[in-house]
């Protein structure tokens, strides 16, 4: 009979404490811009999709599948361009996944700098329930930036003079050309 109770006592801590830490200590998986785009793409919304397909954002990627982006790699990296994680850590979301079970079936690296590169991996926020509800999307991964200051610290994490391939960054000149609110109303 104790025996009996300190399996079953085993079994509820257990539960009460590791799986709870293991649930939330488990990162959030990238979904990719068509899922995002499934929404943010109408007048409602601000024709988001539209503004990221239509910026440079939108072909980061592409970029270093270039002569150009492989010289400037192999002289810095010494590896073609779309392999070097120094250049994909600011031309492509989610390029450094290990475990592929965080990648959505409609995400692709090539999508470049996307959605996710910003507002963070979307697999946990992406339904409508949880979008309907700011706090339940940013306690399920969604990044939010509070003001233009938080939005530049975030640019200049690629945007810098430490870039092999960096020019002058005028952020407000620069936000304004992707900047993509949802219109009041």
């Amino acid at each position: 009979m104790i025996r009996g109770v300190s399996i079953i006592l085993f079994i509820v801590i257990a539960i009460t404490y590791v799986v709870p830490t293991e649930i939330a200590a488990q990162p959030f998986g990238y979904e990719g811009t068509q899922v995002c785009g499934t929404c943010h793409k109408t007048e409602k919304q601000g024709l988001q999709l539209k503004i990221w397909q239509e910026s440079a954002h939108a072909n980061a990627y592409k970029t270093l599948q270039t002569p150009e982006a492989d010289k400037i790699a192999m002289a810095k990296y010494n590896q073609k361009a779309v392999d070097s994680p120094g250049c994909l850590k600011c031309h492509a979301s989610g390029y450094d996944v290990a475990d592929k079970k965080l990648i959505g079936a409609k995400f692709k690296v090539e999508d470049g700098v996307q959605c996710e590169t910003c507002h963070g991996p979307g697999s946990a926020y992406k339904t409508l329930k949880i979008m309907k509800s700011k706090e339940e999307s940013v306690k399920n991964g969604l990044v939010i930036w509070k003001n233009d200051t938080e939005i530049k610290t975030g640019c200049v994490k690629c945007h810098n003079p430490e870039s092999p391939t960096y020019k002058e960054f005028n952020f407000d000149k620069m936000w304004a050309k992707i900047t993509h609110p949802v219109p009041k109303g």
